[in-house]
């Protein structure tokens, strides 16, 4: 009998060797589908080796398992892991307060947030206290278009184990032959169909929510990267050429910029957003009665509300809208293309309910509305809830922003530096190209961790390093013409990953006072780079300030705030 139990409970264990054709657990795909009436996920596993497909031998049966573990609304932790291809990363649902399970009271309602950074896209749902109730995270996915600005022809790009690139297309049976016809352009970001990631990825989030908590959603808003840049067909909502990025420079259209605005404003940069518009009205010469400017975050939201045309103080201060006055300026009225310009109402206003569709098709309540949004850095600015003059975040994620409160607003183009609304305040500062993207391509996260350790943040470095990812600076120095500079490289990897970008806050900081903002007091450090103790160490020594971790670092929870904002407020139509 024992000898049958050890028998037993070690093919269990340690199964066999699959037989020829069958299918490992180092070959296995997920691929998770919801039938959109019953709200039911399904998962279909399956696998196939050398092109082949995988089949069953004649007889052989298969064995279902399944897990009643105890689950509540307040518990609950869903954790889906997919390949590759849909780019999930993880998703969990449920927190606690002071190791208490925190449930719902009846009548309660959840505000839902989402961020559309650099990288990557996430959500946080809170409720009335600020308590996260799930939250998730998406990498967009690599939907490349090959084709010029109006022919679209969108391949999605996978990574094989070998490292061979594959494209296939669902709107062209040859693409092959596509790519030599077309070639790609060189950099990465001008092959990108963003559009079409964006959108997926928006709507992959709301599938991520929990199904049993959307019908407690009251509110959404959402943040996107300052000065992205889109011209839509206002007939369709659909883009009229590819999308202008944050960081990306059209020094083409700077001349007739600085001739119409004042000395030094905002828009007198290469990579604001009046530029990115300019540009394109000279170059394009499609008929442009229907076109309109919008941003990111815009785009994004009309996807849920359907109102065309809407924008936010925050999103449109690059293209030049004055904040203090609440309107555009005159000297930009009077130009032909202003009548692609957006209305704009103050971050968190609700414009309207989600569509139909999207209630039908994810399950939300019918009193649902979506609320204007916000940059992506002050977004993380919320999420630290600073509130007082004087207090400072600094956000290191792909790129570094570098936001403070402050009584006086500032503006100055030749440092990149900007003052954004805050209610009766101002949130002065710049956001700089430099950031973790640099680091991404020289070590992994593994490296980036081990390395840490051994760094003394009471050391000084000599290395005078200035890390970009490409050239081109934006804050705190507009200059689209800066070299990276990254070398010589030291034998040590630990002083090489010293990087100069800790002390750019303190060049920063010393810059917003001198130009006549509050003096900061104390910073709180936001995004990925937050959680690197020992860089905040270093930026505290630098500073000579107080440096803490925000307890709330992510900007989908100050999206959130936003959304919770805005289901306070009446509901302001277009018109």
């Amino acid at each position: 009998m024992l000898a049958s139990t050890v028998s037993l409970s070690t093919s269990l264990l340690s199964p066999l060797p699959p037989k020829p054709g069958c299918c490992t657990s180092r070959k296995l795909v997920a691929r998770i589908g919801v039938e959109k009436p019953a709200r039911l996920k399904t998962m279909v596993v399956g696998c196939k080796k050398e092109n082949e497909e995988v089949g069953f031998q004649v007889s052989e049966r298969l064995y279902l398992g399944m897990d009643f573990g105890c689950c509540t609304s307040s518990n609950l932790v869903a954790r889906i892991g997919v390949e590759k291809p849909a780019r999930l990363k993880t998703m969990v649902v449920g927190c606690k307060k002071e190791n208490q399970e925190v449930g719902f009271q009846v009548g309660e309602r959840l505000y839902l947030g989402m961020d559309f950074g650099t990288s990557g896209a996430r959500f946080a749902l809170i409720d009335k206290q600020g308590t996260i109730h799930a939250e998730g995270k998406r990498e967009y996915p690599q939907f490349l278009n090959c084709m010029p600005d109006i022919l679209y022809f969108n391949f999605v790009h996978e990574q094989e184990e070998n490292g061979a690139c594959l494209y296939h297309s669902s709107k062209c049976l040859y693409p092959a032959i596509v790519m030599m016809l077309f070639p790609l352009p060189r950099k990465r970001e001008e092959r990108m169909d963003w559009p079409l990631s964006w959108k997926t990825t928006l709507f992959s989030l709301l599938e991520d929510v929990p199904i049993h908590l959307r019908p407690l959603i009251s509110s959404i808003s959402l943040d996107g990267t300052s000065a992205t840049t889109l011209i839509i067909d206002s007939n369709t909502g659909e883009p009229l050429a590819r999308p202008y990025l944050y960081n990306e420079s059209c020094p083409d259209a700077l001349p007739l910029v600085k001739s119409i605005a004042p000395v030094n404003h905002t828009v007198c940069s290469g990579s604001s957003t009046l530029c990115k518009l300019v540009s394109w009205w000279n170059k394009d010469n499609s008929d442009k009665k229907s076109a309109i400017l919008l941003h990111q975050a815009d785009w994004l939201l009309w996807l849920l509300h359907g109102q065309l045309g809407v924008s936010d103080y925050n999103n449109a201060l690059k293209v030049g809208y004055d904040p203090e006055l609440d309107s555009y300026p005159a000297w930009l009225l009077s130009q032909p293309y202003s009548r692609l310009l957006p209305m704009v109402k103050a971050p968190g206003t609700s414009i309207g309910h989600l569509t139909e569709d999207i209630k039908t098709q994810f399950g939300f309540p019918e009193d649902c509305v979506v609320c204007t949004g916000t940059t992506d850095s002050i977004a993380a600015f919320l999420a630290a809830r600073a509130t007082k003059p004087g207090k400072a975040v600094t956000s290191l994620g792909s790129t570094l922003a570098i936001k403070l409160l402050s009584t006086t607003r500032i503006e100055d183009a030749r440092y990149g530096v900007y003052s954004h609304r805050l209610d009766d305040k101002w949130l002065v500062g710049g956001a700089s190209n430099t950031g973790g993207a640099v680091l991404k391509e020289i070590f992994t996260d593994e490296q980036l961790e081990k390395l840490s350790e051994h760094i003394n943040p009471m050391e000084a470095s000599p290395l005078d390093y200035y890390p970009l990812k490409s050239v081109g600076e934006r804050f705190p120095v507009a200059d689209p013409k800066m070299e990276p500079r990254l070398h010589p490289r030291p034998e040590s990897d630990v002083a090489y990953l010293y990087v100069s970008w800790n002390r750019l806050p303190a060049k920063a900081y010393i810059l917003l006072k001198d130009l006549g903002a509050t003096q900061v007091d104390e910073v709180f450090t936001a995004g990925g780079g937050a959680k690197n103790d020992k860089w905040t160490k270093i930026r505290e020594r630098i500073l000579g300030l107080p440096v803490s971790r925000a307890t709330q670092t992510e900007a989908a929870y100050g999206a959130a705030l936003l959304a919770l904002k805005g289901a306070q407020i009446p509901i302001e139509l277009n018109g």
